[in-house]
Parts: C-alpha cells; sequence; structure tokens
C-alpha cells in the first residue's frame, strides 16, 4: 500500500509541475509506469509490480544497457579527480575523447566540437556549414528528425515548427531516398545536405548504396557539405561502428549523440573534417557549450567507444541480428495478417504492421506484454525495435515469446480499433490517438 500511495503520488507531482498531457495520457491508456529500478536491459515500475524489456534504448541511450557496470566504475572513479571543467580552457579529457574519435573516424574528420544534446550538436554543424560555405539554404528529409532545437528543429517537419510560430528561412525539405528531387531542390545557394544514415522516426527506412553515393557524388560536384546524423545508427547500431560504412561514403560532417553518453552522462559530438575547422580560425571562441565536452563526460564517452569499438562486440552486434532476423521472420509467416515485413541493418530494426493504427496498438500490447517497443513517430505503422546491444541469445527467446503474444493481441484487437476510427470520422467525434 505504501508503494502504491508513493506511486500516486509522484504521478500527481508530475501531473502539476512537469507535464499534466503526458500524465493524463499514460493513465488514460493503462500505462501508469513510473521508473523505479532499472538495470541491463529492464525498466522497473517504482512500486515493483512490472518490469519492460527495453526494446527502444530511447533511441539507442542505453546501447549497452542500464547502468552498465563499466561505465558506472568509469564515472565514480573520474568523480574522485575531475568536475565539468571550464569550456575556455584547454583540457586533456576534451583532447583525449576528441583524438579517439578522430582516429575511429575514416579519413580526415579529424575536428571534433561537444555538446550536450543532438540538437545542440546539429545546431552547430549547420552553423558551420553556412560559414564556411558562405551559403545559406539547408536540405532534409521529409519525416526526417534532428532535433528540437533552433537550427535542427527548422530541419524537420512542419508538425513540430509549427506550434512555435515562424519557421526559420533558408531551409527545404526533399522525400528521403529520391536522388531526383534532391538534385531539384539544389541551387546557388545550397550550403549542406542534412539526413539520418537510416531514418529513425521515419521507420528504419534503410537506403540503397546508389542513393547514399549519389548524395555524396551531387554534394561532392555542386560544393555542398554532406552531413550525416548517426546520433541514432552509430556506435555499433548496425554491426558497424558508423553506419555510413555500409555504404562507401564519407561525409563532411557527423553528428553523435545519445549513445555516446553510456545512458549515465550526457555528451554529443559534431565531428568535422580538418578543412571545417577553418570557420573558427578568426575567433575560436565564436561557439562555445558550457556544459559540451564536460570532462566527466568525456571521461564516460571514452569508456563507450571502447568498448563498442572492440571487434568482438561488433561480431555479437551481427550475430543477434542474424537470430532476429530469422525469428522476426517466423513470427511475421505467423501474423502475416498484421506483421508485414521488416526493414534492418543490424540491430536497427523496424517492424513494418498493417496500417497507421498498428503501431499504437502494437506499443500497448506490448507494453502489456513486459516490452518497451515505441511506434515511429513520422509513420506510425512501424514500429522501432531497437535491442540492447549487449543482450545475450537467451534474452531474445524472451523477447521473441513476449512479442510473439502482443503480436496475437493486437492482430485481434485491430478490426475493433480500425472500426471505432471509423465510425468517429462519420460521427464527426475526433479519432483517439493509440
Amino acid at each position: 500500500m505504501k508503494d502504491m500511495a508513493q506511486k500516486e503520488e509522484i504521478i500527481q507531482k508530475f501531473s502539476n509541475h512537469v507535464s499534466s498531457g503526458k500524465a493524463e495520457f499514460f493513465m488514460k491508456y493503462g500505462m501508469d509506469f513510473v521508473m523505479g529500478k532499472r538495470e541491463g536491459p529492464y525498466l522497473y515500475d517504482i512500486d515493483g509490480k512490472k518490469k519492460l524489456y527495453n526494446l527502444h534504448c530511447n533511441g539507442g541511450v542505453f546501447n549497452l544497457g542500464h547502468r552498465n557496470r563499466e561505465i558506472i566504475e568509469t564515472l565514480k572513479t573520474s568523480l574522485d579527480e575531475l568536475d565539468i571543467g571550464n569550456h575556455h580552457l584547454m583540457s586533456r579529457e576534451r583532447a583525449e575523447l576528441a583524438s579517439m574519435i578522430g582516429l575511429l573516424m575514416p579519413e580526415d574528420l579529424d575536428y571534433v566540437v561537444f555538446g550536450v544534446s543532438g540538437g545542440e550538436a546539429v545546431d552547430l554543424a549547420i552553423k558551420v556549414a553556412r560559414a564556411y560555405t558562405k551559403k545559406t539554404t539547408i536540405v532534409s528529409a521529409v519525416g526526417g528528425y534532428h532535433g528540437h532545437t533552433g537550427l535542427s528543429m527548422a530541419t524537420g517537419d512542419e508538425k513540430y515548427r509549427s506550434p512555435f510560430g515562424p519557421t526559420s528561412p533558408g531551409f527545404k525539405q526533399v522525400p528521403y531516398g529520391s536522388l531526383e528531387e534532391l538534385k531539384k531542390s539544389i541551387d546557388h545557394d545550397t550550403a549542406a545536405i542534412i539526413l539520418e544514415t537510416i531514418p529513425a522516426t521515419l521507420g528504419m527506412l534503410v537506403p540503397s548504396r546508389e542513393y547514399m553515393q549519389g548524395v555524396r557524388k551531387l554534394c561532392d560536384d555542386q560544393k555542398i557539405l554532406l552531413i550525416l546524423d548517426e546520433v541514432q545508427s552509430g556506435l555499433g547500431r548496425t554491426g558497424e561502428l558508423w553506419a555510413f560504412t555500409y555504404f562507401d561514403i564519407v561525409p563532411d560532417m557527423v553528428i553523435l549523440g545519445k549513445g555516446l553518453s553510456g545512458g549515465i552522462y550526457p555528451i554529443t559530438a559534431t565531428v568535422l573534417r580538418n578543412r571545417l575547422d577553418s570557420v573558427f580560425h578568426p575567433d575560436p571562441f565564436i561557439h562555445i557549450s558550457t556544459f559540451g565536452g564536460s570532462e566527466i563526460g568525456c571521461r564516460v564517452a571514452r569508456k563507450v567507444l571502447e568498448i563498442s569499438s572492440a571487434p568482438l562486440f561488433l561480431e555479437h552486434v551481427i550475430h543477434l541480428a542474424g537470430i532476429f532476423r530469422r525469428e522476426l521472420d517466423r513470427l511475421g509467416n505467423k501474423h502475416s495478417s498484421f506483421f508485414i515485413g521488416i526493414r534492418q541493418l543490424g540491430l536497427m530494426i523496424g517492424l513494418m504492421l498493417r496500417g497507421d493504427l498498428a503501431g499504437p496498438l502494437l506499443t500497448k500490447t506490448a507494453y502489456d506484454e513486459g516490452l518497451l517497443l515505441i511506434y515511429a513517430n513520422n509513420d506510425p505503422s512501424i514500429c522501432q525495435f531497437l535491442p540492447p546491444l549487449v543482450m545475450t541469445e537467451s534474452d531474445v527467446d524472451e523477447v521473441i515469446q513476449k512479442l510473439d503474444k502482443a503480436l496475437a493481441n493486437a492482430k485481434k484487437l485491430y478490426p475493433l480499433v480500425y472500426l471505432k476510427k471509423k465510425v468517429d470520422e462519420v460521427t464527426g467525434k475526433p479519432a483517439r490517438k493509440r
């Protein structure tokens, strides 16, 4: 009873002081989960009554699981001698982390600017592109997602921008995967093209090699900079340390985030080709981030890179990916009227479902079975499937058994949900989000 009262009090405080809308949403759909203990692949409700196997990993934040012991120990020991540091001064920790990133990147992607959020890292990339090229226009993909801060938000879809006033000028969007549409969008004022190597919020679309190489050639021919956002696809998620490696291209800038934190200390990085560092030569203090590249965070990120770049670690990801492919194909055959396909590169996986109502529905039935699985916001017919990279083969068995039940329940409920939506449309009532 005490735990239940504590949970109710937390929900009320959250509603009163953090987000009444989120609290109302989760209570309405029977998902009143409050994070308590967390360990490895699991999140536990604060009342101890429910645990979730995390198949979302917050977009890759928890690639190495919750509270990874090596990361925790690195943080603890760093606290014995470090704090966040001072962004005005030179720093051994920043220098060593940046050097390590440069060594792990191809060609001359050697300079690193640290930040705290992915949006901040994208903002910096856009600033560098405009400063270096002396041009203005930034081209991004419809349905892509690069963050909620000023310039990063301007690269995204209208629904994320319109509630907050006029859109910043100098941004264009084109369909992802269409080289012809991309070519049409280019003009003399185009500074950069920014893409997620694999757009997660758009439903894990895996581009063709021809498309990615075509984008690189277009940028080379037109003297446009190519920015690749690997906030979700980087750090071993695909079985390669960097997803762009699969396409035999090298971008001019790479955005890293989420998983670089180890789920413990926020840090992001904008990685630049050598020549782009010239932007900062006239005034090296023209861009600052007080908490970006915190010395404690740098220690944590070095340990993350050490783990994620190890050949055996990447082999494990590829091995798990093969097992999941086999098991998901089996579930696809079993639930073919609802689960219609798979998009996959390593452990970056999208479950293709029957329609736009299916993703939200599977999110709920998966939750009921003890899986944290979230649909792609820009294509709700897809559920994002991002298991922790450190999971075991026995974990796969557990996940597949629960997913099998969740798919069966979603398939059974789908006709009722679809009918309800149609009735609401006919009667003029707003269709509920599911």
